[in-house]
């Protein structure tokens, strides 16, 4: 069953992944564990966030949920096995060389997203909708980024590993806020209309189109002028346009349903981290890592273990209730990146400390998730249906 659908190996995989990554982040910053040679430990930390971690819920999401949007059949079986087999091998080529070197290593890694990306173009072509054309560019883009980074590993490309990384944080935040724009006002008002309430979502067109562009200008002013008076304008307009567009989602009437709170929290840690962007790189104030932190440990990893724990649930057959447990999962994820972002603005002589409890906090939500839906990822429908 575990190749039934795209989200049950990919879900696993970053389950599994987030508890990992951050666990072997505070060996290293200890001193438990050596750090890759072949990349800096922050570039390599940075990558295998995004390209590792990140890349597998993408995977997991978009392979089960373009079939739904498109009506076309989903990938499974052998297939499916064989594009999550290229995601493990670009972690074994990740570590530190040690398998696979130089352009090899860089070679396996890259595979992934192209792959992924030409899965899910031939079903998003063929049903003609608009709308999802945008996801196989910034599959590519984000492999672009990838790129980027091995080049200048490589010595191809000096200066690159850098600005890719941080375009890849942009497009990343570009996904959050599309999907995020489209799953989380239709999940709330269903919710609040199961309840008997009118659900009473506003929605203004010129901001659902201003947002995404505002962001991908970000991106763009990060590509070519990146921690200049450009890029941080850039983020304040797209914080304003986020901070606009969720008012009208009555996220104060969610607060009884943790599978609807966790998806409006990872939400508005959006506006919250470019927020953040926008005064580090207009006022030099928070430090720059700490507002990506905002970002990476707080929206995306918020939003990501709140979609994780919710799309399995209808994809299984099971009522839309959360799992006991998976909301001290929230909060754990939650308090990991408060103490990141926070505790190294109040507290920057304690940076170590700051980090290694932010890491265990956040690898232990991503624990609590990976033990609480292994069986239900490797386990057949409770209907009986197939998938």
């Amino acid at each position: 069953m575990l190749f039934a659908r795209g989200f049950r190996p990919f879900f696993l995989l970053a389950g599994v992944f987030g508890c990992a990554l951050p666990l072997t982040w505070v060996a290293v910053l200890t001193g438990w564990a050596a750090p890759p040679r072949a990349w800096t430990p922050i570039e390599w930390h940075a990558h295998e966030m995004l390209f590792g971690f990140i890349a597998a819920a993408i995977a997991g999401f978009l392979l089960t949920a373009v079939p739904v949007w498109t009506g076309r059949r989903a990938l499974s079986g052998g297939g499916l096995a064989a594009v999550a087999a290229l995601w493990i091998a670009g972690r074994l080529a990740m570590l530190d060389g040690a398998l696979l070197h130089g352009g090899a290593a860089a070679a396996v890694d890259l595979a992934f997203l192209p792959v992924l990306a030409a899965v899910l173009a031939p079903g998003l072509i063929a049903a003609r909708q608009p709308r999802n054309y945008g996801f196989v560019p910034i599959l590519i883009a984000l492999f672009a980024a990838n790129l980027m980074f091995h080049l200048d590993a490589l010595g191809l490309l000096q200066g690159a590993a850098r600005p890719g990384l941080r375009v890849a944080v942009d497009l990343v935040t570009l996904l959050v806020v599309v999907i995020g724009g489209r799953i989380i006002p239709s999940f709330t008002a269903n919710a609040l209309r199961r309840a008997g309430e009118e659900p009473g979502l506003r929605s203004r067109r010129p901001v659902e189109w201003l947002t995404p562009a505002a962001v991908l200008a970000l991106g763009l002013a990060d590509l070519v002028a990146p921690r200049s008076t450009a890029s941080g304008l850039a983020a304040a307009v797209a914080a304003l346009l986020l901070a606009v567009r969720m008012a009208g989602w009555q996220s104060r009437r969610v607060g009884r349903d943790p599978l609807l709170w966790s998806l409006h929290l990872g939400y508005a840690w959006v506006p919250v981290g470019l927020g953040c962007l926008a005064a580090s790189d207009l006022a030099g104030w928070p430090p720059p890592t700490s507002a990506l932190h905002a970002l990476t440990a707080g929206a995306f990893g918020t939003m990501i273990l709140a979609v994780m724990s919710r799309v399995p649930l209808g994809h299984t057959g099971r009522p839309f209730s959360a799992i006991p447990g998976i909301a001290a999962a929230y909060a754990l994820v939650t308090a990991g990146a408060v103490v990141r972002t926070v505790g190294s603005v109040a507290w920057p002589a304690q940076a170590l400390p700051v980090d290694v409890v932010s890491g265990v906090l956040w690898a232990a939500a991503f624990g609590v998730f990976t033990v609480l839906y292994a069986p239900i990822l490797t386990a057949p429908r409770v209907d009986g249906r197939p998938g």
